[in-house]
């Protein structure tokens, strides 16, 4: 039943305008780990004013909800965090805990499937910018209380899963000139970085993503 349901959403052969028209009032969840990583790959650094604007496309904006990782002794990345509070984000901040590896992690994928669900009544379409798999769930949980949900993601790191219970699926690839930071859209001067265990050599390949 999933399957057929999933088949009949993503083939309606519904034009985009169409689409948009029908998405009602918009809520977005964005696991910044996971959206960091996509960016990485793609080449790219993004510009959350950008982000946020392609994400809502001209519809009524509920919320925007951004869940990360947090060092509470990195200055940097709380004057980030305060950035994006004052610029039409919800930031979900957790500790990162330290793993026997010596990595750190946080994972967030409790508070966005919560979150989710505790608001539905309060938005008509999702909008998950993540490719996790174990929020695969709580995506089809919401569809079937009436909420539409769109995927954002990259499609080399999103979740078969994932996918077959979205409305909509959308690959980041296919966006990233519209979300992307230029020379002149530097609106702060931290680069968000997830920090859960990036390698030396990993730092230094995303400091060196082009601006």
């Amino acid at each position: 039943m999933l399957n057929h349901r999933n088949a009949l959403s993503h083939d309606t052969g519904f034009t985009s305008e169409q689409v948009l028209e029908n998405r009602g009032r918009v809520a977005i969840f964005i696991d910044g780990s996971n959206l960091f990583y996509a960016a990485l790959q793609l080449g790219i650094e993004i510009d959350y004013t950008k982000l946020l604007c392609r994400l809502t496309a001209g519809s009524r904006l509920f919320r925007a909800f951004f869940y990360t990782g947090v060092d509470r002794t990195n200055e940097k990345q709380q004057g980030f965090l305060l950035w994006m509070r004052r610029n039409g984000y919800r930031v979900i901040a957790k500790d990162l805990v330290q793993l026997p590896d010596g990595s750190k992690k946080a994972n967030l994928d409790v508070e966005i499937a919560v979150d989710m669900m505790a608001l539905v009544g309060c938005y008509d379409t999702a909008i998950l910018v993540s490719g996790d798999g174990d929020l695969a769930y709580a995506v089809d949980a919401a569809s079937y209380r009436g909420v539409r949900v769109e995927v954002v993601s990259l499609r080399s790191m999103t979740s078969d899963s994932l996918i077959n219970v979205s409305d909509r699926y959308i690959d980041l690839d296919t966006v990233k000139d519209d979300i992307k930071k230029t020379p002149r859209s530097h609106s702060n001067g931290y680069t968000y970085r997830p920090l859960t265990g990036l390698s030396l050599m990993e730092e230094e390949a995303a400091s060196e993503q082009p601006g």
